[in-house]
């Protein structure tokens, strides 16, 4: 029981490490997120949205700008708005 703070610091040690980089300032890079991140991360974005985010990014290669989100199928205008603060866009070439 005496190492018990030693074992939640270390836990919190580890989260951080695997969730800092995919999550930096708690941005969500549209570049390198998976669809967990990108359902996670995204106000109004679901597994099946998120999975389409991915399925473009695969198909046609990096996003260049937070605009290109609205070329996935579902993804308007009002719904890159809504995220339009916590979207990153990093040169993922």
């Amino acid at each position: 029981m005496q190492n018990f703070p030693f074992i939640k610091a270390f836990i919190l040690s580890c989260l951080m490490t695997v969730a800092t980089p995919l999550l930096a300032e708690g941005k969500v890079d549209i570049n390198t997120a998976t669809v967990e991140q990108l359902a996670e991360g995204l106000n109004g974005v679901g597994a099946s949205k998120a999975k389409a985010i991915v399925a473009y990014r695969e198909a046609h290669g990096p996003y260049a700008s937070i605009e290109d989100l609205t070329q996935v199928k579902g993804i308007g205008n009002a719904l890159l708005n809504k995220n339009r603060q916590v979207i990153e866009v990093s040169n993922a070439e």
